[in-house]
């Protein structure tokens, strides 16, 4: 059998095979700035990670590469089961693109056992993506969480309020991201976000301001709210 280091040498000739500098140039246009890129779509990672399955080892080696596809594809390819709350923080304090961060955010970290601790203590931290992680994970466990009671999720919409005048750019939107998933999971989370959403609405920022408009825009749309009475 091949050692760890050796599959990871053989992954990453996988990934520079399917690489696309045209691609490296159209993550910039969207805001993932990295100095490591090799610009694999994301659909030929989907499929390779299928092809290789979950390999918690192998996931460890490509995170360390420091290789934008190649963390992305560790986020994919890592067995929720054997990450620890160490791997998350240590994760996070690399995170250096929103793609990464929803990437491990919304394909393992929300798998694990301690994403509601996650969830909450990462918006407290200072740092724009892992503060970010801390809503990814809110947003995505809306929508991927499916036995936990709606007063929960409700119990962050107070943390969203505090949160709405980040000004910085992935944070917002972030904040943005989780108060809509929220809204869209029943009829009487929509009713609170859409509350909530007013509520931030009168703040004076800038931010704030644009973070209620945009979710109030959706969750307040027919087509919405008939689907969550559906």
């Amino acid at each position: 059998m091949a050692s760890a280091q050796a599959r990871c040498d053989e992954v990453l000739e996988q990934l520079r095979s399917l690489g696309d500098p045209k691609n490296v140039e159209g993550m910039a246009r969207y805001g993932i700035r990295v100095t490591k890129a090799l610009g694999v779509s994301a659909p030929n990672l989907r499929a390779l990670a299928k092809e290789i399955g979950r390999d918690h080892a192998l996931a460890a080696q490509l995170w360390r590469t420091r290789i934008h596809d190649a963390r992305c594809l560790a986020a994919l390819i890592d067995d929720p089961a054997q990450v620890t709350v160490q791997q998350m923080e240590r994760w996070a304090k690399d995170f250096d693109s929103w793609a990464v961060c929803d990437c491990a955010c919304g394909c393992l970290f929300d798998k694990t056992p301690f994403f509601w601790d996650k969830a909450i203590e990462w918006t407290e931290r200072p740092d724009e993506y892992v503060k970010r992680a801390g809503f990814v994970l809110m947003a995505t466990l809306a929508v991927h969480d499916k036995k936990t009671p709606d007063e929960r999720f409700k119990s962050f919409l107070p943390r969203i309020v505090h949160h709405a005048t980040d000004e910085r750019n992935f944070v917002k939107k972030a904040v943005n991201w989780a108060l809509r998933q929220i809204g869209k999971r029943s009829q009487y989370l929509n009713e609170a976000a859409v509350t909530t959403a007013r509520q931030i609405r009168s703040i004076d920022s800038r931010s704030a301001r644009w973070i209620a408009s945009d979710a109030l825009r959706e969750l307040t749309r027919d087509e919405v709210r008939r689907r969550i009475k559906r």
